[in-house]
């Protein structure tokens, strides 16, 4: 249900410290933030050299060159859609979260006195059971969501569709549009209300509409032959004719909803009406019943509608098609959403289409690994609360928060010397720089599931609860204080983010490990790694969306109009570098889509480089493995973003996700960086040079 303005760093999604404002006035972390003069100490360069492929020169191709002998002698993983850094560091917490989540489904069976006194552990264990018993899931079969299908069939007129609308989505159940809880765009201080497009079956809309692509075409006629099974399991009369009909109402849905580049602008997307004004806004749907039935009313007075066209439609379609239509259809989305705690034939059916036919994965996962996730996404902090306590050294955070000092202390200089920005505007970017919160490892206080009942032998009911206790948390912030110590992650997420209305970045105690942040390595490759990740999430406050907004989190316009107009120049010169790479034949990377990371990738990593001569503090980098520091820097950046991806993956991530795929954050990068340029001798006639007129250097 909540949807943070939220910037990730990666793909490898999140479902999930001090959080004081640095001081206005920073002042660079030397000593602190430098490991050079430790005594006694053997520090390795970090990098991974045994992946260098000699046979490509660096300063033509980077990504290959640094990461050629990875990519030639490793195979994803058959559970994998794709493999990189994020997801194998992810796999070695998978291994730590098993062994926490294990410890108390055992205690918890035998009823010890640890499960006993520790209800997190009570939770954690009986889930986890419920999870991992395939002998009661295959005797259930689909009678967990009998009741709920029941009901859908049972509809007798469409003026039940809104009640039953409401009831599904606090079941966290995909609906055509989707009910959020989250800042006020334009008043930081409050939560408000949010409507926006949902309710596809495919990833975006463009498996609907883009009917001239044979790899989208066949991806969807596989899509409604997979409706068609699953809806002939759940026992549906007429499977085929469902099928079609589900097929008819999403294409209708995507024809009528934003492109994923549309979905960017905040402007356009902050429409606040009164809750009194839904109908006229989209005539056709009985809204005082929807938010009847939501728990919206005598809480709400106001609603933000993200995208009005698409609502309109949406109520067309709502008010148009046969009510039987809507039957197939809500039946469908309860199977995509609960049919993995099914028994066998739902879980091999839905891992069949979603996850081998879209993303191209030739094997499920283990069931542990899917039981984990299953808690992190149900009970993700009272598993973090564990985790933190096992397996993240107050050390660590310590080194990083002197880093993150440093890299406020780059910007803070690098804003300073902007020679496109003018005084005015300089002078409010620095004002919001001054305001960015870093939150680091894991929150100070912890979600409280004290009221969230867990039974041992109730898997989709445990599902079930869990999202409608987390719904009717977030419901329940409206008209209340902002909570600014809460997180969008859990401390187990591998990734790192920016949250636009709230002007904060945080960075998972899970993702401060090698590659991206490693306590036995010197300076150069921490500072290319999590020091890029750290400018990279700062950097997302001054990208094309996170520009718009001010320092408190407020959707403001703080440039001036001939600054903006600079912005956006430099802007376009990315935009187009970027719509040059083709990644997948015949598909090439969205510039546009993906320009905000494009953007933060480009600055993160040149105030990055700046941190990194802070820490140096006037010292000689060591040479360590025949490298010289701002070597290992670059190398500490590029080695983070080998990646390989299935073909389905990467088509999948070129139509919908804003990150550009590894080579792109690689080669894109780093031909924009000069300090690249001495520290690998990049010459005109290599194939990443570009002339210094050419290169783009916004931040």
């Amino acid at each position: 249900m909540q949807r943070h303005l939220l910037s990730a760093l990666t793909l490898a999604l999140i479902a999930s410290a001090g959080h004081a404002a640095p001081d206005p006035a920073v002042v660079p972390h030397k000593a602190a933030g430098s490991n050079f003069a430790s005594k006694g100490r053997t520090l390795t360069s970090g990098i991974a050299t045994e992946y260098i492929e000699p046979s490509v020169r660096p300063q033509d191709d980077f990504f290959h060159y640094l990461n050629g002998k990875w990519l030639e002698t490793t195979e994803i993983p058959a559970d994998k859609p794709y493999l990189d850094p994020f997801v194998a560091l992810s796999e070695v917490s998978l291994v730590q979260l098993r062994g926490i989540i294990e410890k108390a489904a055992a205690a918890t069976a035998r009823g010890g006195s640890d499960a006993g006194t520790d209800p997190a552990m009570r939770r954690i264990g009986d889930f986890y059971a419920s999870f991992m018993d395939e002998g009661r899931l295959e005797q259930l079969g689909m009678t967990p969501l009998q009741g709920e299908l029941e009901k859908i069939a049972a509809l007798q007129d469409k003026g039940e569709l809104p009640a039953l609308l409401a009831r599904l989505e606090k079941a966290g159940v995909s609906m055509p549009f989707d009910l959020s809880i989250a800042l006020d765009s334009k008043d930081a201080t409050t939560y408000v209300a949010t409507l926006g497009q949902g309710g596809l079956g495919l990833p975006s809309r463009d498996y609907y509409l883009q009917s001239g692509d044979l790899r989208l075409a066949a991806i969807k006629a596989k899509y409604q032959a997979h409706v068609e099974k699953m809806l002939a399991m759940a026992g549906h009369a007429d499977a085929a004719a469902g099928a079609q009909a589900v097929i008819d109402v999403e294409s209708a849905l995507a024809e009528a909803q934003w492109s994923p580049v549309a979905l960017r602008d905040p402007v356009k997307a902050y429409n606040k009406i009164a809750l009194a004004d839904l109908p006229a806004t989209a005539p056709g749907f009985d809204w005082q019943g929807w938010q009847d039935a939501i728990g919206l009313s005598g809480k709400a007075t106001q609603v933000i509608v993200s995208q009005p066209a698409y609502l309109k439609a949406f109520a067309g379609i709502a008010h148009a098609a046969p009510l039987d239509t809507w039957k197939a259809y809500l039946t469908m989305r309860v199977l995509a959403s609960y049919s993995r705690y099914l028994s066998k034939a739902f879980v091999d059916e839905n891992f069949a289409f979603f996850s081998k036919t879209v993303y191209g994965t030739d094997e499920n996962q283990p069931r542990w690994k899917r039981g984990v996730e299953a808690i992190e996404g149900s009970l993700g902090d009272a598993l973090g609360k564990l985790y933190v306590a096992e397996y993240f050294p107050a050390a660590r955070k310590a080194r990083v928060q002197a880093m993150v000092h440093n890299l406020l202390a780059a910007y803070k200089e690098s804003i300073a010397r902007l020679d496109w920005m003018s005084p005015a505007t300089k002078q409010e970017a620095q004002a919001k720089l001054a305001k960015l919160t870093p939150k680091i490892g894991y929150p100070d206080k912890w979600k409280d599931y004290t009221a969230l009942v867990v039974q041992r032998d109730d898997l989709v009911g445990n599902v079930r609860r869990a999202r409608e206790f987390e719904f009717a948390r977030e419901l329940d912030r409206l008209g209340k204080p902002v909570d600014h110590e809460e997180w969008g992650a859990t401390p187990q997420t591998v990734n790192a983010y920016y949250i636009l209305d709230r002007n904060e970045i945080v960075f998972p105690a899970a993702i401060l490990q090698p590659p991206f942040f490693d306590a036995g390595a010197d300076d150069a490759v921490n500072y290319g790694a999590i020091g890029a990740v750290i400018g990279h999430e700062i950097s997302h406050g001054f990208d094309d969306q996170g520009s718009q907004y001010d320092g408190d989190g407020n959707l403001r316009d703080w440039w001036t109009a001939e600054d903006s107009r600079k912005f956006k120049a430099r802007a376009r010169l990315l935009v187009e570098r970027y719509d040059a790479f083709e990644p997948l034949k015949g598909y090439h990377v969205n510039g546009q889509l993906t320009l905000g990371e494009n953007i933060a990738d480009n600055a993160g990593l040149a105030i990055a480089y700046k941190a990194y001569r802070i820490a140096l503090n006037g010292r000689q980098a060591p040479i360590i493995d025949g490298l010289r520091g701002d070597q290992r820097f670059f190398m500490g950046f590029a080695q983070l973003w080998r990646q390989k991806l299935r073909d389905n993956m990467l088509l999948m991530v070129l139509q919908r996700d804003p990150h550009s795929p590894g080579e792109a954050r690689t080669n894109g990068t780093l031909s924009n960086q000069p300090a690249f340029y001495d520290a690998f001798g990049v010459k005109p006639g290599d194939k990443l040079y570009l002339a210094p007129k050419d290169r783009v250097s916004i931040w």
